[in-house]
């Protein structure tokens, strides 16, 4: 029976929510726990990009106080040229103290960063692949390759760079207030009124431009999608001759986009407007305050001079806290939206204890009273009440008109699903008690279309035993009738097929899949259409090939051209999910049917359209 683990899933917007649609708060921190826990198996960096961050915003904010002493020391008349040198000095070491301790905070922050995404990325993987299809039924494989890549770049620059800025303007902010609560207590009280006048702005506008950013970033995302659907398609946009139609609707989608950036340059230049307005206004302020004290004998021009430095520096630091802030809250989501991917328990398991498959290999198959429907459509069956079994060495062909249930066979015989209805056994063991793994190592599989990897021809061919030497691989190719073209591309084994094999024709792939499968030499063979794809040369060839390769092994044929299965062992017809005859071509040629009707069809149509 099928796990109950509920099927996660993904918005359109690409947040994983669970089945009963409970969604976590978008202004929580909580998320980031996740990246904090990953961060902490480095222990070792995290210590020296603290001691960085530390020395580097002591460094700051003792820029200043030496300013004032200088300014009251060497402009205040009385001071020997030795000792304003030695101002000049110690002003000079604190920067090169800042330009060192900046350069390690940079590079421990930065290495931080990196590990932790390169992490999360290989542990969302390893997940992902654990995953059986109906999750990807549920969850789009685009759209969980944008959490891979968009997610995880903004954990980069949340670990690597904004966790940094947020603790250095921390340290930096409260460091200051201190020093200018010495230096002008007064002052001090009028400077921090005037900083958060300022904030309320920046916190205003930068919700807005947050806003009108994330829409952006969907503007962006839908140019991305239009640019790769029509270049994927290109053929068939050209075919049509719809050229100028794809243009005009790129043109409208790249319109949308500048409208809506038009909107947030606005809003940001209004936003810098008011922010400089205020700024500068309140320094002027404060320099006037300032000016007045020292005319007065209050203080000294050096301390207003470090004053408004300082002050310039701790409004600097808050104002970029109400940034780091919206960082922040987007590195949470963007975790939270990874954490469902790491979360995710596959609905097809090993059990705790796998009951290990009889050895040596039989090559047995029984499916007993089997009902099953995807888990994307539950309401539709699309086997009912089936019972199959078939003996070791056995060929049996499965035909029937589209959506009769003949490639789900194959997926439910390799445990990518559970039946809700009966069992599956393969060499006496009902598969949920054994291990995936082992199951899927007993067969061989050909899909209908020879799906190919990025990579080299060899790659491509061992897949299913990478430890294949190069003399398996060519005898392999021979049997497929694949060497030949093999030998004539440019690096041979080594030539890189492309992404999807794309430098191979359609009959090429599909003979790589074909050796890729006898290459496995596994007991149990399954072909899904395994020639479709094959001129009538390549395809007499190939099933010579597949004939001796067939020979003691048990092999599943699906074939909607009967030719191609007139030789197995036995035929079953299969229709709306159920088996509705089985036998021998000539049994049910003789006998009718539906097989009949096939057979007439693609062996005699001319009186089969006169009717």
């Amino acid at each position: 029976m099928a796990r109950e683990n509920p099927p996660t899933r993904l918005t359109r917007r690409g947040r994983a929510v669970k089945e009963d649609g409970e969604a976590r708060s978008s202004r929580s921190l909580a998320p980031l726990r996740m990246i904090y826990r990953e961060a902490a198996r480095f222990p070792k960096q995290i210590v020296f990009a603290l001691a960085s961050l530390l020395v580097t915003s002591a460094a700051t904010l003792a820029i200043p106080w030496r300013f004032k002493v200088i300014i009251d020391k060497a402009f205040g008349g009385g001071a020997e040229a030795t000792e304003i040198a030695h101002s000049f000095q110690y002003l000079l070491m604190i920067v090169v103290v800042l330009g060192i301790g900046t350069a390690f905070r940079y590079y421990f922050v930065s290495w931080l960063g990196e590990r932790v995404v390169a992490n999360i990325r290989l542990k969302v993987q390893q997940n992902l692949l654990r995953q059986s299809p109906s999750f990807y039924e549920e969850n789009s494989p685009k759209e969980i390759s944008s959490r891979m890549t968009s997610d995880t770049a903004i954990i980069e620059t949340v670990v690597g760079s904004t966790v940094s800025i947020a603790l250095r303007n921390s340290l930096t902010a409260i460091g200051g207030i201190f020093l200018l609560l010495y230096l002008a207590p007064t002052l001090t009280l009028g400077l921090l009124l005037g900083i958060v006048l300022i904030v309320v702005p920046i916190v205003y506008f930068g919700r807005k431009i947050r806003a009108v950013s994330r829409t952006t970033q969907d503007r962006v995302a839908d140019v991305g999608r239009n640019v790769t659907e029509v270049l994927g398609a290109m053929h068939i946009v050209q075919s049509f001759g719809q050229e100028s139609r794809e243009s005009e609707k790129f043109a409208r989608v790249v319109e949308r986009t500048f409208e809506t950036a038009k909107r947030r340059i606005l809003l940001r230049a209004i936003m810098t407007s008011v922010v400089i307005v205020m700024i500068f206004g309140g320094i002027t302020l404060v320099m006037w305050r300032g000016a007045l004290a020292v005319t007065e004998g209050t203080i000294t021009g050096g301390t207003i001079a470090a004053f408004v430095l300082t002050g310039g520096l701790v409004a600097g630091a808050l104002g970029a806290l109400t940034e780091v802030y919206g960082d922040l809250l987007r590195g949470a989501g963007a975790a939270d939206r990874l954490a469902e991917l790491l979360q995710a328990e596959p609905q097809i398991a090993p059990p705790a204890s796998p009951q290990p498959l009889p050895v040596p290999a039989r090559g047995s198959l029984s499916f007993r009273n089997v009902g099953f429907a995807y888990p994307s459509r539950p309401g539709e069956a699309v086997i009912d009440d089936l019972t199959l079994e078939i003996e070791p060495g056995e060929t049996v062909a499965l035909v029937g008109p589209s959506g009769a249930g003949k490639s789900t066979l194959f997926m439910l015989a390799q445990r990518f699903y559970d039946p809700s209805e009966g069992t599956i056994r393969i060499d006496g063991i009902a598969l949920p008690s054994a291990d995936p793994a082992e199951i899927r190592a007993r067969m061989a599989y050909v899909p209908q279309a020879g799906t190919l990897f990025s990579g080299s021809a060899r790659d491509n061919l061992r897949y299913g035993r990478w430890d294949a030497s190069d003399a398996e691989i060519w005898e392999a190719a021979r049997l497929a009738n694949a060497a030949g073209f093999i030998e004539a591309l440019p690096q041979g084994l080594d030539t890189d097929l492309g992404e999807d094999g794309t430098r191979l024709s359609g009959g090429q792939q599909q003979r790589i899949a074909i050796a890729r499968a006898i290459l496995r030499d596994a007991p149990i063979l399954l072909l899904d259409e395994a020639t479709s794809a094959l001129d009538a040369e390549s395809e007499r060839l190939v099933q010579d090939a597949l004939a001796r390769v067939m020979r003691g092994r048990t092999t599943l044929v699906i074939a909607h051209r009967l030719a191609t299965v007139r030789e197995a062992d036995r035929i079953v017809v299969l229709e709306g999910g159920r088996i509705v005859q089985q036998g021998t071509h000539a049994e049910l040629v003789a006998h009718g049917g539906l097989y009949g009707k096939l057979a007439q069809l693609q062996f005699d149509p001319g009186p089969a359209s006169a009717k």
